[in-house]
């Protein structure tokens, strides 16, 4: 009698047993698509910081900011790199994101 009755309490918490072949289930998520999501984002970051550099130095040459001292037509090169020809990195990004355009910054003055 006894037997009987354990079997029927183990036929009633049958289902909350776990699984032993679900215990270490491997993830479903896609490596691959997030790999390639961080892989762009990286790239976009780094491109940014590329353009940012590009525009600083465009504007500061653009705007005389680095005149080379022996050759009155030149830019000092040492000074391009270390320039800071706008107060933030976000107005280079902006200035260069609006002005796609090949065209000179002072047409029409």
């Amino acid at each position: 009698m006894s037997n009987d009755v354990e079997r029927d309490i183990l036929k009633i918490y049958e289902g909350s047993r776990p699984k032993e072949e679900n215990l270490f289930e491997t993830s479903h998520v896609n490596h691959v698509a997030w790999s390639l999501a961080v892989i762009l984002l990286l790239t976009t970051i780094w491109l940014c910081i590329a353009l940012v550099n590009a525009e600083n130095q465009r504007h500061a040459m653009a705007k005389n900011l680095c005149p080379d001292q022996v050759f009155k037509t030149g830019f000092d090169t040492k000074c391009l790199v270390t320039v800071r020809s706008r107060d933030h990195w976000w107005e280079h990004v902006w200035h260069a994101a609006t002005h796609v355009g090949a065209r000179p910054d002072d047409v029409g003055r």
